[in-house]
């Protein structure tokens, strides 16, 4: 078992960190006879899946009035690098649900703010200082 652990470990690419409901750029080289070129797949992961090598993640765009889906291996060395454009904030694992979606309903998640986190951060500091102040006045 831990051949086949080293085995993959050498294989496993680093990656940028990325979660499901992220609008991104996957770049991928595509081979047409001689020439190699890399080719962009931009769209909402409305999925990630498996583990180690086996890890995949699945893309959902938006061409031409159709929806587009596209499974990529996290591993595979066809893959150039992946960009974040957007991050998305869901409340679930799966987006399949975007597949019933029409229009701009079927581009877009709501997007993660960092501010809210801050202002949450903030509320509690002042409810803990708050709650501290009549600790010591009690006493």
């Amino acid at each position: 078992m831990q051949l086949i652990e080293k085995i993959e470990g050498e294989q496993i690419k680093k990656h940028v960190p990325f979660r499901v409901g992220d609008s991104v750029k996957v770049h991928t080289r595509v081979r047409e006879g001689e020439k190699e070129r890399t080719q962009v797949f931009a769209g909402i992961i409305i999925a990630h899946q498996g583990r180690g090598l086996n890890e995949s993640f699945t893309v959902r765009r938006i061409s031409y009035g159709e929806g587009v889906e596209r499974k990529f291996p996290l591993n595979s060395p066809r893959i150039e690098k992946i960009e974040v454009e957007r991050e998305g904030q869901v409340r679930r694992a799966k987006l399949f649900y975007l597949r019933g979606r029409k229009g701009k309903e079927a581009l877009f998640v709501k997007e993660r703010v960092k501010a809210t986190v801050a202002k949450k951060e903030k509320a509690s500091a002042a409810r803990k200082a708050k709650a501290d102040k009549e600790a010591t006045a009690k006493k």
